[in-house]
């Protein structure tokens, strides 16, 4: 369908567009650039986060229980934010932009402005950690008030959202030039729609936290008297759950461009999976409510509309897209013949190459980890008993480690030679990396959630808590479980170890390629280019018997788990 849009004979802009030879890509130069500016900050991010994980891990092992109290509260605040913020916001602007300018092949809307966007972010991500690393901003990532931070931390925050959301108003701009200048026909591709999800969750998110982050701010240079504690969580909690959902549309998004460049796979039906991404836009922030179950200001009410009904609409969406994502993968490899046995097109699978590797690790990761986990959680009895134990934290790292940044992990090694124009080095690193980091972080989150289950505490120093007044004997596989959170922690971070090695490693040191031919307008997509699915509209049918049988598997572990920790509820009724 792209091939047939008509296209300007001569420049409309002081612009060039790079076809790349290997994918068939079209890159706006100033988009291009800003793409890569992004997506460098947001490795060191990880870098910087990464390294802080070690000290985090380290010290939650009871064997080692390295660092003292007060460094491991500034360390755990640095790693939180660092990783949940810094990383995977940079990295999804640079997403907003391949989606926006190199989808839709158009030039990128406001590049000066983009660039704006960009030093704040970064300003503000430096600012925020030097007041951690200073000692007077050990909050942790919620930061609740009454326990205050310096004014520089909550103005790093600050800086850093304001250009996130003028980054988001450059995607969207961006679409408005696509639509004008009629760079596509029909509706946007998929991969775009989802991006366009993540922009519009991202904004109801940034206002969330200005509202709530400014008065605080305003408070800690003493210009405000107070911030209700109560009020303080509510309005957070619209920024801090929200801001993960926008990590899910936009790595779900990251998904669907992977099935349709490493297979050529379109969605099994644009209609229900462009349903799913609205899904999103409507409950994802509703279904916050499960952070607050154990807060008084709520009304049982509420928390029941909420962690019912409306996280169920968000938890269909993301097992919608669970079902036709593979599903896509195998209509299209059954269409290469691969149709023999159930499972043949899966077995057939390009398991070497770590984009698809990479990608269907956090599919599963996500939904059988995190997703199961997530609805138990809204469980408002089930709640009670593992709100602030470390289960919670083995949730959102199936979620956001396990779903989001495995994703762009994957999604780097297409781009390096595709964006970066080098090649990779250490291949045979890269193919085993996605394995080593996910399997890793499967069996972190499912030790972690395990002791959170048997109450270990979600923040403590030492869960053990030697030399208190009233000490707590923890049964012998608590310290097994948490035992064996610091042997995987250490065997995840050495994975993201070998993603920095040859993501920088390539970057800096690996052969140039061919840049491909360079043009002042914009040309035809090949029809053959590997990226043509991903860059047009369509439907390619539900013949995937293999994605049913799977997608029945998983029905039947959540219905088990699901019911399975009926019994640890059976622990509360006791204490009534």
């Amino acid at each position: 369908m792209s091939a047939t849009i008509p296209l300007p004979a001569t420049p409309l802009h002081d612009t060039t567009y790079r076809t790349c030879p290997r994918s068939g890509l079209q890159f706006e130069a100033r988009a291009e650039r800003l793409m890569i500016a992004n997506a460098v900050i947001a490795v060191v991010a990880l870098l910087v986060g990464g390294l802080l994980a070690i000290g985090v891990v380290l010290t939650r092992w009871p064997a080692v229980h390295w660092l003292a109290p007060d460094t491991f509260y500034m360390v755990l605040t640095a790693h939180g934010i660092d990783m949940l913020i810094f990383w995977i916001i940079f990295f999804e602007v640079a997403v907003l932009y391949f989606c926006s300018s190199t989808l839709l092949r158009c030039r990128i809307a406001t590049p000066n402005v983009a660039w704006l966007a960009l030093a704040l972010m970064l300003i503000g991500a430096v600012t925020n950690n030097v007041a951690v690393f200073q000692g007077g901003s050990s909050v942790m990532m919620t930061s609740y008030v009454p326990m205050m931070a310096s004014p520089a931390f909550y103005l790093g925050l600050i800086l850093f959202a304001v250009g996130a959301l003028i980054a988001c108003f450059v995607f969207f701009g961006t679409l408005v030039i696509a639509r004008r200048e009629k760079t596509y026909q029909g509706s946007v591709p998929l991969v775009t729609f989802g991006a366009i999800t993540a922009a519009i969750i991202a904004v109801f998110t940034i206002a969330s936290g200005a509202i709530i982050l400014i008065p605080t701010f305003l408070m800690s240079i003493g210009w405000v008297k107070e911030v209700d504690p109560l009020i303080y969580r509510t309005i957070w909690w619209a920024f801090g759950h929200s801001s993960q959902q926008i990590n899910v549309a936009a790595h779900i998004s990251i998904w669907y461009a992977v099935a349709a460049i490493a297979f050529g796979a379109k969605p099994m039906s644009e209609r229900v999976s462009r349903g799913a991404f609205l899904l999103y836009i409507l409950f994802l922030q509703l279904a916050s409510a499960h952070h607050l179950l154990a807060d008084p200001g709520m009304s049982t009410g509420w928390k029941v509309v909420n962690t019912s009904y409306f996280m169920y609409f968000a938890v269909l969406a993301s097992m919608i897209h669970g079902l036709t994502i593979p599903g896509a993968m195998e209509v299209a490899q059954r269409a290469k013949g691969y149709n023999k046995t159930l499972f043949e097109w899966l077995r057939k699978a390009p398991w070497g190459n770590p984009t698809f590797s990479g990608v269907f690790i956090s599919i599963i990761g996500f939904g059988f980890l995190g997703g199961i986990s997530g609805v138990m959680m809204g469980t408002e009895q089930l709640n009670m008993l593992i709100h602030n134990t470390i289960y919670v934290p083995g949730h959102f790292h199936a979620t956001v480690v396990v779903g989001t940044t495995l994703s762009f992990m994957a999604l780097t090694y297409f781009l390096i030679p595709v964006l970066f124009r080098r090649e990779t080095i250490a291949p045979g690193l890269a193919r085993i990396q996605p394995y080593l980091f996910g399997l890793s972080m499967y069996f972190f989150c499912l030790v972690m959630m395990g002791a959170g289950t048997l109450g270990v505490s979600r923040r403590h120093w030492d869960m053990a808590f030697q030399g208190a007044a009233l000490a707590y004997e923890w049964p012998g596989a608590a310290y097994l479980m948490m035992g064996l959170v610091g042997i995987a922690g250490i065997a995840a971070i050495a994975g993201g170890g070998i993603y920095i090695y040859v993501t920088v490693g390539s970057i800096l040191f690996g052969k140039k390629l061919d840049s491909g031919k360079v043009s002042t307008i914009v040309t035809p997509i090949p029809p053959t280019a590997p990226s043509a699915a991903a860059q047009s509209y369509g439907s390619a049918g539900f013949a995937a018997p293999g994605t049913f049988m799977l997608a029945m598997l998983f029905l039947v572990a959540f219905v088990l788990y699901y019911f399975i920790n009926w019994k640890y509820l059976g622990q509360l009724w006791g204490l009534s």
